[in-house]
C-alpha cells in the first residue's frame, strides 16, 4: 500500500474531494457519536422516514384499501422494492423480490435447489459463515434423511480469517449438489471471487446459492452475467432499510419454472393471489417464492433508502467504500500498529478482495477495547475473541471521522484503559 498522509488535515482535505460527501446531510447521525457500524445495521435515512411516515399516514387514512387503492399500493411493494435492489446486484427486476427474512429466504432457496439424488447428495459451504446458514441447512439434510455430519461439507480455513477458492473448487467432488457460500466473510470482510467459484462448480455439475448480506449495497454484483443460481441478502446493513426490515433473494430466471418447496400465497400469480384456489400454482419470478405478506411498516423504509443508493450509483459507492477502507488500513498501519498498540489488520488489504468493513485484530483486550470506544461515542462491534469491526460507510462517514476513530484508539491504549498494554 502507497504511504498516506497521517495528519488531521489530510483527512479533511479528502472529504473536500468526496463525491459523495452530499449524501451525509440525507441522513440521522447519532448525536455526538461517530457511527462506524453500518455492517451491523445501516443508519436511518430522510427517505426512509419519508417512507415509513407515509405508509402510516395511508394505514391511518386508509385501512384496509391502502392494500390496492394507495398511491404506492402495499400489494407490489415487494416487487417495487425487488426492482430497486436489482441494479445492485445485476439482475433483471422479476429475479429479485423483498420478502421474510435471510434465514427464512436460506430454507425457503435451498428446500427448492437442494435435491439430493444418488451419490450428489452433499452440500458445500464453509467454517467461517455466519452460523445461521450453517444451522438452516443442517435442517434440511436431516429433513431429507440425510446426515448433517456426514454430508455437509465444511471447507475450513487455514488462518482462520479467510478462505482459499482453490480448496473450495478441490471440495466440488461429484457428490455436491449444492454450493453455498458467503459473498463476505462477517469477520474478516474477505470478498470471495464469485464469478470463478460459480464457473467451476458449474462445470462440476453443482448448483451454486451465495449469503451476500455483507456485500449487497456496498459491493457491485453482476449475478446474470456470473449464472450464479440463487442468492439471499438482508437489507438493513449498507441498504439502511432498518431493524426487521425484509430480506431479499435473488433466483436466476433459467430456474423459474421450478417448484418452491416451501409454498405461501404470497408466492401465488400474482394477478389471481385472490382467486384462493387450493391447487398452488407460483408466479414465475422471483415473487413465486414469497411465503408470506410483507411487512409493510417494517420495510417502508427500503423504497427511498433504495432510490437514494441509486443515485449515488453502487460503483461509486463501491469507489469510495475501497478508499476510505483503504485509507483506515494506512493509518491502522502508520499508527496502531507497532509494539505498543499491536493491531493487525486481519482483512484482505487488496481491494477488490474485501468488503466493506476492516476487521482490526488485537490478540489481547479487544473486547475491552471495543466497549471502551463505544463509551466514549465510537459505534464499532467486537467479534470475540480479539476483533474490533470498524466500517466507514461511504454514504454517512467521513475520512475525518475515520481519523478520529484512529486517534481515540490510540488515545484508550496511551491511558492504559488496556490493561495488559505495553506503555511507550
Amino acid at each position: 500500500m502507497s504511504q498516506i498522509r497521517s495528519d488531521e488535515k489530510a483527512a479533511k482535505e479528502l472529504d473536500r474531494q468526496n463525491p459523495l460527501g452530499g449524501f451525509r446531510e440525507r441522513f440521522y447521525l447519532p448525536e455526538g457519536r461517530i457511527y462506524l457500524d453500518g455492517n451491523s445495521l445501516g443508519l436511518l435515512s430522510r427517505e426512509g422516514e419519508a417512507g415509513a411516515l407515509r405508509t402510516i399516514s395511508e394505514w391511518k387514512g386508509m385501512g384496509i384499501h391502502g392494500w390496492f387503492k394507495g398511491p404506492e399500493p402495499w400489494f407490489t411493494l415487494a416487487e417495487r422494492l425487488g426492482a430497486l435492489a436489482a441494479p445492485l446486484v445485476g439482475a433483471d427486476p422479476d429475479e429479485v423480490i423483498a420478502t421474510g427474512s435471510t434465514t427464512v429466504n436460506i430454507h425457503s432457496l435451498i428446500a427448492t435447489f437442494y435435491q439430493p439424488e444418488g451419490v450428489r447428495r452433499r452440500i458445500l459451504a464453509d467454517s467461517l459463515t455466519f452460523p445461521t446458514d450453517i444451522y438452516a441447512l443442517r435442517s434440511h439434510l436431516r429433513l431429507r434423511g440425510v446426515d448433517p455430519e456426514a454430508d455437509l461439507i465444511l471447507a475450513s480455513s487455514s488462518d482462520g480469517r479467510t478462505l482459499e477458492e482453490d480448496r473450495l473448487v478441490r471440495l466440488m467432488g461429484p457428490e455436491v449438489a449444492v454450493v453455498f457460500l458467503p459473498s463476505v466473510l462477517y469477520r474478516s470482510g474477505q470478498l470471495l471471487d464469485m464469478t470463478g467459484l460459480t464457473k467451476e462448480a458449474h462445470e462440476k455439475g453443482a448448483l451454486i446459492g451465495f449469503d451476500c448480506s455483507h456485500s449487497a449495497g456496498i459491493v457491485p454484483h453482476c449475478f446474470d452475467a456470473w449464472g450464479i443460481d440463487f442468492a439471499v441478502w438482508c437489507g438493513y446493513k449498507y441498504l439502511n432499510g432498518g431493524p426487521g426490515c425484509s430480506a431479499f433473494l435473488y433466483i436466476n430466471k433459467k430456474h423459474f419454472e421450478r417448484r418452491p418447496n416451501m409454498a405461501g400465497w404470497f408466492g401465488y400469480v400474482k394477478k389471481r393471489q385472490f382467486d384462493m384456489l387450493l391447487d398452488f400454482e407460483h408466479e414465475k419470478a422471483a415473487g413465486g417464492w414469497q411465503i408470506s405478506s410483507p411487512a409493510i411498516i417494517g420495510s417502508s423504509p427500503l423504497e427511498g433508502s433504495l432510490r437514494m443508493i441509486n443515485e449515488a450509483g453502487i460503483d461509486t459507492i463501491r469507489e469510495q467504500s475501497n478508499k476510505m477502507t483503504s485509507y483506515l488500513i494506512g493509518l491502522v498501519d502508520h499508527t496502531l500498529s507497532d509494539e505498543a498498540y499491536r493491531f493487525h489488520v486481519g482483512t484482505p488489504r487488496q481491494a477488490n478482495r474485501r468488503g466493506g468493513h476492516i476487521a482490526l485484530e488485537r490478540e489481547e483486550d479487544a473486547g475491552v477495547l471495543c466497549d471502551a470506544l463505544n463509551a466514549q461515542g465510537v459505534i464499532v462491534d467486537h467479534r470475540p475473541p480479539n476483533i474490533i469491526r470498524v466500517t466507514p460507510s461511504p454514504l454517512y462517514n467521513t475520512y475525518h471521522e475515520v481519523w478520529r476513530f484512529v486517534h481515540i484508539l490510540k488515545e484508550l491504549v496511551d491511558r492504559g484503559v488496556s490493561p495488559s498494554v505495553r506503555q511507550p
